[in-house]
């Protein structure tokens, strides 16, 4: 890569010999490095007026070698590495000056750096480095409420970072609404994991299109019918009030009558005709309608047309009409063989449509297996015609049969077909379509087809005996999907998934946030050689701050990613914690209210870390809303 190409010229420039680059993920991480020779949370005494080659010395190890990182020259994508390096002959490197470095002792025990300041360069220079950091944060640990007061009284302060308070503040969980709804006219990304309802009123009120587009855009938000009506009216742009109306329909949204009339009108008419939740007194306008793309897409809802718009459709003039006309008609109405070989694009009359037993007849046989398969899908496909594609030498078509609607479980299970149980799983819609079936839900939940069992298990409610049988199901997905989308998942069964899952996107907490996951006697897992398990035990009621403090010492990230998300962290291992190898452990660690005001005010300042520190809950409001001034001027600025 280019950056660690130019890295290793400055390093061999500055006479050192570039041994090996080293990742993230032991040790002090090189962004510790930067924070305390910038000053946040640094021991006491850190600063020099210059050092020496002693320090050099005792820097390097026997054969020479140390650490080194590099302002400005990440090779790690979004984590900075550490290089390894030789200086030869105990020489003193030439580092200093432009543009900052830090440097650690191969057991971490020393460290120098030297960094741009305001008053010149900053520098740096300590040994014994873990114990100095042990006291340093047992001493900011014991800030006073005065120390507090005084430290929010001075932020931001002329060190700021607003780009990056604009990028995070959002995510404060502290920020009252009237800040986010300040912030919307700064930086709208927080709205894609926004769920109060007063910022969603104001961002789909917005007069910026991109503001009002966010929250449309993305699936967390879940925006009320009236809101989806707001957002439609007050776009206006034609292309996207149709977009958002389309979308709407998808999350669930009813919208009235008067909205679909006015989309009708104007000039994405074309793309108004398609929406599926198009109320059915609009159909006779749009099947007589002059632009033919209006009357294609009227063919689309056949069953809600009345017979003589069908007729008009079936001999309308123009050829792409027709063609819909008859692929609408010949769902219900078996199709011949001249009507087929007519067809300019047959696909879709080999999947949806009713085809004339004759016809059927050749097809199941024909020698091209895109034919054969597109109609294995096809729901009218009669049952003579299935089991011979039951058959079928081709096994992606033998794999399309078994998972119709129309077999019977017998049938299916005579199927021969492969499953990859590792491939990437979908919901079937004809099986979630019943999940409020009981009877179908018993038949389905012991069908010899993972997939199918797999959509039972998403159902939302399920019998005690369907939930018995697929909590012990031999394929874990289904165990999963159970965890995930069932409530009355057992308790056993979701502690067996937590042994080997963590979440998903779509289900992000599950299965440790299901209301029947165990909550009591967790404790007994703060010994278990399974970290997974270990991570429980802070769930337990009767845990206490002091085993919050033995898992932040867990040889485990996740683990002690876990402890520092806990509120009885205490603030001297809050702090410790921001030395941590593991980036997201650090970046717990600056989310956590416990840590002391004068650290958490310089990690506000630091360009590594203030887009993290400013979604502190622990930051005053009155503060947040002076970093959003400061945030909203550079913005203002940028732009």
């Amino acid at each position: 890569m280019q950056h660690r190409r130019e890295l290793h010229e400055l390093l061999t420039s500055a006479g050192l010999t570039v041994v090996e680059d080293v990742p993230p993920g032991s040790g002090l991480p090189p962004e510790a490095g930067w924070r305390i020779a910038r000053g946040t949370a640094a021991p006491d005494g850190a600063v020099r007026e210059v050092f020496d080659a002693a320090w050099w010395r005792l820097l390097a190890d026997a054969d020479g070698e140390f650490l080194v990182a590099v302002l400005g020259r990440r090779i790690g994508g979004n984590d900075s590495w550490w290089t390894q390096v030789r200086c030869a002959d105990g020489g003193v490197p030439g580092l200093t000056g432009d543009p900052g470095f830090v440097a650690l002792s191969l057991d971490g025990q020393v460290l120098v750096a030297e960094v741009p300041g305001e008053g010149g360069p900053r520098v740096t220079a300590l040994d014994r480095l873990p114990e100095r950091l042990e006291e340093a944060a047992a001493a900011a640990g014991r800030e006073t409420e005065a120390e507090r007061d005084e430290v929010w009284a001075a932020v931001p302060g002329r060190q700021a970072r607003p780009l990056h308070w604009a990028e995070g503040i959002g995510s404060n969980p502290a920020a009252p609404d009237e800040l986010l709804i300040r912030l919307l006219d700064v930086a709208e990304g927080f709205l894609h994991g926004c769920d109060r309802p007063a910022v969603l009123d104001a961002a789909v009120s917005h007069p910026d299109p991109r503001v009002r587009a966010t929250p449309a855009d993305t699936f967390r938000p879940k925006l009320t019918p009236d809101q989806w009506v707001r957002l439609i009216r007050a776009e206006p742009s034609s292309r996207r009030r149709v977009l958002w109306a389309e979308r709407a329909g998808i999350r669930g949204a009813e919208l009235p009558d008067d909205l679909y009339d006015d989309l009708l009108t104007g000039p994405s008419r074309t793309s108004a005709a398609e929406l599926p939740r198009l109320p059915a007194h609009h159909l006779p306008g749009l099947a007589a309608d002059a632009d033919p793309r209006v009357r294609a897409a009227a063919c689309a809802r056949w069953e809600d047309l009345a017979a003589p718009l069908r007729e008009r459709l079936l001999a309308d003039t123009d050829d792409a009409v027709r063609t819909e006309a008859l692929l609408a008609h010949h769902t219900g109405t078996p199709m011949p063989r001249e009507v087929f070989a007519a067809l300019p694009a047959p696909r879709r009359a080999l999947e949806e449509c009713l085809l004339s037993p004759e016809l059927e007849a050749e097809l199941v046989h024909d020698g091209d297996a895109d034919v054969r398969h597109a109609l294995a899908a096809n729901p009218r496909l009669g049952v003579r015609s299935v089991a011979v594609l039951a058959q079928d030498p081709d096994a992606d078509i033998r794999a399309t049969v078994a998972l119709r609607p129309d077999l019977s479980e017998e049938q299916r299970a005579a199927v021969r077909y492969a499953f990859d149980p590792e491939s990437m799983s979908h919901t079937l819609p004809w099986v979630e379509s019943l999940h409020g079936d009981v009877d179908a839900m018993r038949r389905l939940a012991v069908s010899s087809h993972p997939l199918i069992r797999r959509t039972v298990a998403r159902a939302r409610r399920l019998p005690p005996d369907v939930v018995e049988r697929l909590a012990r199901d031999e394929d874990r997905t289904v165990r999963l999907f159970l965890a995930e989308s069932c409530d009355d998942a057992p308790a056993e069964m979701l502690l067996e998934v937590w042994h080997w899952w963590d979440g998903s996107f779509s289900h992000p907490d599950r299965p440790r946030s299901h209301p029947n996951f165990p909550r009591t006697n967790l404790l007994r897992h703060i010994g278990d050689p399974d970290g997974r398990m270990r991570r429980l035990a802070l769930d337990d009621p009767e845990s206490t701050p002091a085993d919050v403090a033995r898992l932040t010492r867990d040889q485990e990230a996740e683990v002690r990613r876990r402890a520092a998300e806990d509120p009885r962290l205490s603030p001297a291992d809050a702090v410790r914690l921001l030395n941590d190898p593991v980036a997201h452990v650090r970046e717990t660690a600056m989310r956590n209210p416990r840590l002391p005001s004068r650290v958490l005010a310089g990690l506000l300042h630091d360009p590594d870390t203030a887009r993290v520190a400013v979604a502190n809950p622990a930051i005053p409001v009155p503060v947040l809303h002076r970093l959003l001034d400061a945030a909203a001027g550079a913005v203002a600025t940028r732009r």
